[in-house]
Formats: C-alpha cells, sequence, structure tokens
C-alpha cells in the first residue's frame, strides 16, 4: 500500500485506519510514516497489548487500595470518631452496660466478616469492568454479551431466591450485631443454644443436649439473645405459707450480697423484688442477678445452692405439693 504524505491524511483516512477512536501508536504512526498497514501493526502488537496492560495494572491498584478502605472504613466507624464523640456517655454509663473484651472481640469478627464480603463486591465488580474494557479493546461487541448476561441473571436469579435471600439475611444479621459467636440465642421459639458460626448462608447453634442445628439465614424471623451486653439470672424462690416473708427476703438478700461480693461475673448488686406469685403450695420471691453475657445460668445455679444451705440454717421451709382435704359427714335422713 502507498505512503500517505504527511499533510495527506484526513480524518476518514485515520478513522479507516485506526478505527473511530484511535489508539496513540496507531495515530503517532500513521501520521509519522502516512503507512496505513504501518500504523495498524503498530497498533495491533504495541497499542493494544500496552492499553490491556494499562487496564489490569490499574484495576489491579484499584482492587488493592479499595480492599484496604474498605477495612480501615469499618474499624474507623467501630473505635474512630464515633467512639470519641460517644465518650462522654460512655462516662456516664454504667459499667453494666459497656462493651467488655469479650463484645470487642464480636466486633473484630463482625468487622472481618463484613469486610471480606465487602471486598469480594467490590473485586468483582473492578474486574467486571476491566474485563468489559479489555473486551472493548479487543474489538468485541459488548451489547450482545450484556444482554445475554442479563438473561442469565435473571434465570438465576428465580432459580436462587432462597440463596439470595438467606446471603442478605446474613449480611444485615452481621451489619446489625443480631448475634456473635458464643452468644445465647433463642430463633422463632423453636431452635435454641450457643452460636458456634456465623456464615452469610447459614448459623450454626449447639443446643444444651449437644445437638448442632444448621439454620438458614433466611428463615430466621425473631432472634432472641439471652447474652448480649450483659444478662440477667431470675430466680423465683417458693417458701411455705407460714414463713416470716421479712425474714425471708432478708436471707435471701444476704445471700445474693455475699455472692455479689465473691463473684466477679455480678456487676450489680442483686435485687429481691419481692413476692412474685401466691402458688398452690407456697409464696414465690423473685430475686434478680446481673451478669456479664452468659454467666447467668452458672450465677443461678450457685445462689440456689447456698438458699437451700441458708434455709435450712435459718430453718427456713422450702414447701412441697400438698393439698387440705375437707371431709364432710351428711346426716342420715331418719
Amino acid at each position: 500500500m502507498p505512503s500517505l504524505p504527511f499533510s495527506a491524511i484526513s480524518p476518514e483516512t485515520r478513522e479507516a485506519s485506526c478505527g473511530e477512536d484511535p489508539g496513540w501508536f496507531c495515530r503517532q504512526t500513521l501520521e509519522l510514516t502516512g503507512n496505513r498497514s504501518a500504523a495498524e501493526i503498530a497498533d495491533f502488537v504495541i497499542g493494544k497489548p500496552l492499553t490491556i496492560l494499562l487496564i489490569v495494572a490499574i484495576a489491579m491498584v484499584v482492587n488493592r487500595i479499595a480492599r484496604r478502605a474498605v477495612k480501615r472504613g469499618l474499624r474507623t466507624l467501630q473505635a474512630g470518631a464515633i467512639q470519641e464523640r460517644l465518650g462522654a456517655v460512655r462516662r456516664a454509663t454504667p459499667d453494666a452496660l459497656l462493651e467488655t473484651g469479650q463484645m470487642s472481640l464480636r466486633a473484630e469478627q463482625r468487622i472481618e466478616a463484613l469486610a471480606s464480603v465487602l471486598r469480594s463486591i467490590l473485586s468483582f465488580a473492578i474486574m467486571l469492568v476491566a474485563g468489559a474494557m479489555v473486551l472493548g479493546e479487543l474489538g468485541v461487541e459488548l451489547g450482545p454479551l450484556i444482554a445475554g448476561a442479563g438473561i442469565l441473571g435473571v434465570a438465576l436469579g428465580f432459580g436462587s431466591q432462597s440463596l439470595v435471600r438467606d446471603f442478605l439475611s446474613g449480611i444485615f444479621i452481621l451489619i446489625e450485631d443480631q448475634f456473635g459467636i458464643g452468644d445465647i440465642v433463642d430463633l422463632d421459639g423453636t431452635t435454641s443454644g450457643v452460636v458456634e458460626a456465623v456464615s452469610l448462608r447459614t448459623t450454626r447453634l449447639r443446643a444444651v443436649d449437644g445437638t448442632v442445628w444448621h439454620v438458614p439465614n433466611g428463615e430466621i424471623r425473631r432472634v432472641g439473645n439471652m447474652s448480649q451486653h450483659w444478662s440477667r439470672a431470675l430466680l423465683d424462690i417458693e417458701v411455705a405459707y407460714a414463713t416470716d416473708l421479712a425474714r425471708a427476703q432478708e436471707v435471701i438478700r444476704a445471700v445474693a450480697h455475699e455472692v455479689w461480693k465473691e463473684d466477679q461475673h455480678v456487676l450489680e448488686e442483686p435485687e429481691v423484688w419481692g413476692v412474685e406469685a401466691l402458688g398452690a403450695n407456697g409464696i414465690v420471691i423473685r430475686l434478680v442477678v446481673k451478669t456479664t453475657p452468659s454467666e447467668q445460668y452458672r450465677v443461678s445455679r450457685m445462689l440456689r445452692e447456698r438458699l437451700k444451705s441458708a434455709f435450712d440454717e435459718q430453718g427456713i421451709e422450702i414447701p412441697f405439693p400438698q393439698q387440705t382435704v375437707w371431709h364432710r359427714s351428711e346426716a342420715v335422713a331418719s
């Protein structure tokens, strides 16, 4: 093909040689040599590979920066300016309501899980855009691919609705901190136990009898968390009807106070709320004890053991099922 003089290169010739969006190498080669073949070879051998490498390099750098920014941003939300602004509120908050070391571990687990999800989403989006740009450089028509991908996405969406629901529910469980590893939870009043693992798709619980439950996150409608921030041991202690209630409450209060002084997991001085019910066999007195998360059951067992010993020493009767039978005899008619 004959070379064209520099001044003879027209926009039509440039477009015919290098396309509607001419590359730098193709344009410069065409302007320097005026040879369309040399310009096309330079664009194919040098221009497109370098452009593709540049796209891939930029995508990798952006992906790395975005992944770091996600985790740093989540950590900032957890312990940065927001926590500093809450400093005055924290100083005025009772110790029982402040986050403990266990809660800090929960926060770290949430940050790791959320960072993993967000980084995967960002990486997928960045690589998808970079792949589309690379295909564009190779001359592939993106319109049919986008249309086909849209149809495939709709089909997959209809076929995996439950899976998508599980993943979305898992994300909100992590973001809202509904529960975490080590929490004692009750799911919808049917499944309860200690949380052993929380993933985006399922939650794994271990019941008190050792049974392991795998619950899809999309099936969780209501969560009762019995060990978040603080817990409460609730004891209903029954005494006989002939018992002096003031004396019984004083004994209960003394035992609970002793446990409070000895056990660091009891956060506040226990409270005797008084008579809770008049039962068929005795009078119920309620005692409440605020504890650190998940310690309420151990503290309850300790209190019951000590209360039994204290009642025996003080002569306070713990009632047992009994009933009064009235025998009525009718007069025999004469």
